[in-house]
């Protein structure tokens, strides 16, 4: 039994070795261990797509996952809080989930019952969403931004019985946040809420401070008894990897948010696959993650890769800081990074950036948004991130569903968003006719598979826009997929500018100005025009200590780009107004969506 062990641990080192090598990109898997490898020959005839079926479908639910792992690494970190300083193994972490799973039974939550998670990036929030899973309770992942208007329309959208916050973080004040849509909370006792503008909500958690209506997070995981550990116990033989268990809502930075419901199978085979295709499965690794844990990137990139195969989830800060991502690397030797570009941007344009060491740093994924292909070859070069890969997904999506491959080449790591995850099929179709686009044309991305949400929580009409009856989840994202089955991103169905009829895709012209050698970041949108209809706006910001003008922007583009593409309209900007997750808040959009032909934000 040993000699065919150590046979199979060769066999997958030569095959990886293999793959890695110049010429050989395409050898075939022998192992259902090697998931998929970049194809050689075209794979495609038309704009669809399917991820190979070799590598079985995981049935486990999220708890069993982490079960399983920290039986095999018991003494291997799992989380890592590098700000906070807080450290925990696979088997402590275990072991306090247990604790806090029973503690929450103990308080009064049961299977079923929604509990919301509102604030940064602590240990107490991977805590809740392993502990939640544990219980089947349904983890509802809160905005840590949002104020009170936005709070009381997720819980009462979702029906939350338990809310859990720290006290305080930054300038967000959650406990006064809540009283404004419950003053019941100051007089109520711990557990005996009775809000009338939010009558599901019973049970307030605060993760510091002992605060009037609330219990205190250490009281919960004191809670639990043998009782509630047996309870437990009866509660996780009955759940299904089909049932829900965390509701992410989408940014709603325009109109009301939608909570997308994602069970057991979404994501943990999500998880699954990223790490395969990434090789994390392959040895001891460690993956910062300066992303939120609110967002899917952060709770399953993250997280969930972490409980599936075994690498420890270093956490940088709070919420993202440049240095402290820089500083978390270096310190914990990390040798993946997961971001966002602006997060990416923001770290290479550190003061101190070459004094960090990012030796140890192989690789990672960037998300959330277009990535300029100049950004790109400055994380592989500047950051040693040789084997970055380029990620896209939706959160309804659990979230990824195409994603590069560590042995891409060069252009294929920089103009695509990857290849078809496994199990998961994805076509392009013309958003008029409904019909499949010829390879190498625009259209509207479907996806289907087991990747694909339940659905927006209690919201079947805007389920029914967006999923077919076939269970085809329509994107809105316009892309291109070519022969060999890698997919670009160019720009959203709403987001495509109509300039006297000419089709212009932001994502194009943001790859182009990015370019320019003063210009830090752009984003590109449209503005209203009575005589073109839609006109170009560049709101660009410029690098540390470089000036730059409209006049000198217009003329780098001019013989480079068509003249229909060159920006109408410059606005510098000193920073965009971000969302949590690193993307750019739609009101930059909205702001340059004035009357008449002149960008209101040019004033």
């Amino acid at each position: 039994m040993a000699s065919a062990a150590w046979l199979k641990l060769v066999a997958r080192e030569v095959l990886a070795a293999l793959g890695r090598r110049p010429g050989l990109r395409g050898v075939q898997r022998v192992s259902a261990m090697h998931i998929d490898v970049p194809p050689i020959k075209s794979v495609a005839n038309n704009s669809y797509i399917q991820g190979p079926v070799d590598v079985p479908l995981l049935t486990k639910t999220v708890g069993q996952c982490l079960e399983e792992t920290a039986q095999r690494f018991p003494d291997r970190e799992a989380l890592v809080f590098f700000r906070d300083g807080v450290r925990k193994t696979f088997a402590q972490f275990i072991q306090e989930v247990d604790q806090a799973a029973a503690g929450l039974l103990a308080v009064g939550l049961t299977k079923g019952d929604r509990l919301g998670m509102w604030g940064p990036n602590k240990y107490e929030w991977v805590l809740m969403q392993f502990a939640t899973a544990q219980a089947g309770i349904i983890l509802v992942s809160v905005n840590p931004a949002y104020q009170a208007p936005e709070l009381e329309f997720v819980i009462k959208k979702v029906g939350c019985k338990a809310l859990v916050f720290p006290t305080q973080f930054k300038t967000q004040r959650y406990y006064e946040i809540l009283k404004q849509v419950c003053p019941e909370l100051e007089k109520s006792s711990p557990g005996g809420i009775k809000s009338k503008r939010l009558p599901d909500l019973s049970i307030v958690i605060t993760l510091d401070a002992k605060l009037p209506g609330t219990f205190q997070m250490s009281e919960v995981l004191q809670a639990g008894d043998s009782s509630h550990m047996k309870q437990l116990r009866d509660i996780q033989r009955s759940l299904s990897c089909n049932e829900p268990i965390n509701i992410q809502f989408t940014s709603g930075t325009t109109g009301s948010p939608k909570g997308a419901t994602l069970c057991h199978e979404n994501i943990v085979n999500n998880a699954n696959l990223i790490g395969l295709r990434l090789g994390i499965d392959r040895q001891d690794f460690r993956v910062a993650l300066p992303v939120p844990l609110y967002h899917c990137l952060g709770s399953v990139g993250g997280c969930m890769v972490m409980a599936v195969h075994g690498p420890t989830a270093v956490f940088s800060a709070l919420s993202f800081e440049g240095k402290a991502a820089l500083e978390s690397v270096a310190q914990e030797k990390c040798s993946f990074i997961h971001g966002t570009p602006t997060m990416f941007i923001d770290m290479l344009a550190q003061p101190n950036f070459d004094s960090y060491d990012l030796s140890t740093l192989q690789g990672g994924v960037i998300a959330g948004s277009p990535v300029p292909p100049e950004i790109m070859r400055k994380i592989m070069t500047k950051m040693n991130m040789r084997h970055i890969v380029n990620a896209y997904g939706t959160t309804e999506n659990s979230p990824v569903t195409f994603m590069g491959f560590p042995q891409d080449s060069i252009s294929q790591r920089i103009e695509t968003v990857g290849r078809i995850l496994p199990h998961t099929e994805a076509k392009v179709e013309d958003p008029e006719t409904g019909e499949i686009v010829p390879l190498n044309s625009p259209g509207e991305l479907h996806v289907r598979g087991y990747c694909v949400m339940l659905g927006y929580w209690e919201d079947s009409i805007k389920t029914k826009e967006v999923i077919t009856d076939d269970r085809w989840y329509k994107t809105g994202d316009i892309a291109i997929l070519d022969e060999y089955g890698y997919c670009k991103i160019v720009g959203r169905c709403k987001d495509m500018i109509i300039r006297g009829g000419e089709n212009i895709y932001p994502a194009e012209l943001e790859q182009f100005l990015h370019t320019h050698p003063k210009i830090e970041e752009v984003q590109v949108v449209g503005v209203k025009d009575q005589r073109m209809g839609e006109e170009i706006c560049a709101c660009i910001r410029v690098k540390a200590g470089q000036e730059c003008t409209a006049e000198e922007i217009k003329a780098f583009c001019k013989g480079k780009i068509s003249h229909f593409k060159i920006p109408r309209y410059i606005v510098f900007m000193k920073k965009y107004p971000l969302t949590v997750s690193g993307k750019v808040r739609d009101s930059l959009w909205l702001g340059c969506w004035g009357s008449g032909d002149m960008c209101p934000m040019a004033n």
